[in-house]
């Protein structure tokens, strides 16, 4: 195996886990701030989005991969699931 591909797929899980982290705990707590402040909620589930999807591009982008790319939904994925929680 290359030192290129090794490097191209530490890059990748690191990036994985300092973006993926934050979108799937802002998409766990958006549903619970619903009693108190629901466009908060909603804020934050917009934001795990943002995230997830930014996250999943710039993976694909280390890959050198097209960003129009079926795996763009796995970076929706925690605020699609999220999404029956919150509304």
């Amino acid at each position: 195996m290359k030192i290129e591909t090794v490097q191209r797929w530490v890059a990748a899980v690191i990036l994985i886990h300092v973006g993926g982290s934050p979108a799937v705990a802002l998409a766990a707590y958006s549903p619970h701030l619903e009693n108190t402040k629901h466009s908060s909620g909603v804020g934050l589930w917009v934001m795990s989005g943002v995230i997830g999807l930014a996250t999943t591009a710039g993976v694909l982008l280390i890959h050198q991969r097209s960003l129009l790319s079926p795996w763009l939904v796995l970076g929706a994925l925690p605020m699609i699931i999220s999404a029956f929680y919150v509304f």
